[in-house]
């Protein structure tokens, strides 16, 4: 039987690849989208959002969430993602977007599939921050909340200490993290979920639905200073496959806790590795992935993805 997850996305061409994904794969059933400002604005990140829905041919209903973080200023990513947060030939889409905010669709989808119910937030945090807030049951209500961001026991991408799905909105990443047991998935092991360099040519040259797959795929800006890899790491994807298959990640349990000071290491996650302090565990945080398996399950769900 295929998993119910709700998906709280901010496309950005990784999150393109993973909606693709998890669309293609029979594993994933998916019930429901929320937008967020992050890679690109509110504005963007929602109309990408149905251009993906379109280009594959599915009917998901779309919420529109915040469209700026909860304290800080919204810093965007086009110079990595495109002009308007996405790459690629998309069709021009009449939005239909729900008339319901994002957090609200949140909690509107963990109380109707309650335990079937995964709930997957891969971009800046305040439509789940909001939504914890609103609905502190939340994460009783659900089987299983993953997050794609923060670094616990490596570097950030954004500044020496922070990831930038965390470093755009501390405040929103601390409440989550505070408020629900979570599955953080950052760049301990995404950096390492990297696509072969030959399915991306594969995807090239056939051109198409592919052809537009293979520039999410390969978003590098042409300065190859970002990322630091002979193939570029689809970091949200790395949530789908192990949603789909458990044995893609490995977690350890950890207390975690964010930092919103506004210091040099703001939005950093401050993870104690080694059980200096009494606090108990509050995260299950991902310390390996298995880039084979990842790389199948990815595989699969892009291929169907792209011939429905």
């Amino acid at each position: 039987m295929s998993r119910k997850v709700f998906f709280d996305t901010d496309p950005g061409c990784d999150d393109a690849v993973m909606l693709a994904m998890a669309l293609g794969h029979d594993e994933i059933d998916v019930v429901g989208l929320s937008t967020v400002c992050g890679n690109t604005t509110i504005e963007n990140t929602t109309q990408n959002t149905h251009a993906i829905l379109e280009l594959g041919g599915y009917d998901v209903p779309v919420a529109r969430g915040c469209g700026r973080p909860l304290v800080d200023d919204l810093d965007t990513a086009e110079w990595i993602h495109g002009e308007n947060g996405l790459h690629g030939d998309l069709p021009d889409v009449d939005v239909d977007t729900r008339d319901i905010h994002g957090a609200d669709a949140i909690t509107e989808a963990a109380r109707e599939y309650g335990d079937e119910l995964t709930i997957a937030a891969v971009g800046p945090l305040p439509n789940l921050a909001i939504a914890l807030a609103k609905e502190p049951r939340l994460p009783d209500l659900v089987e299983d909340i993953y997050l794609m961001g923060g670094a616990a026991m490596t570097s950030g991408n954004v500044t020496p200490m922070a990831e930038a799905n965390f470093h755009n909105d501390p405040a929103a990443a601390s409440r989550v993290i505070q408020d629900a047991t979570t599955r953080m998935v950052g760049l301990d092991v995404t950096n390492r979920a990297t696509v072969a360099p030959e399915f991306i040519e594969e995807f090239r040259e056939a051109g198409g639905v592919r052809g537009t797959i293979a520039e999410w795929l390969d978003y590098r800006p042409d300065s190859g200073t970002y990322p630091l890899s002979d193939a570029p790491a689809i970091h949200d994807a790395a949530v789908v496959a192990d949603i789909i298959d458990e044995s893609v990640l490995t977690f350890e349990e950890y207390y975690l806790d964010v930092d919103t000071t506004g210091g040099p290491c703001h939005g950093a996650v401050i993870c104690d590795e080694h059980g200096t302090t009494d606090n108990e565990p509050n995260s299950r945080v991902a310390v390996d992935i298995d880039v084979r398996r990842y790389r199948e399950v990815l595989e699969t769900g892009v291929r169907a993805y792209a011939s429905a």
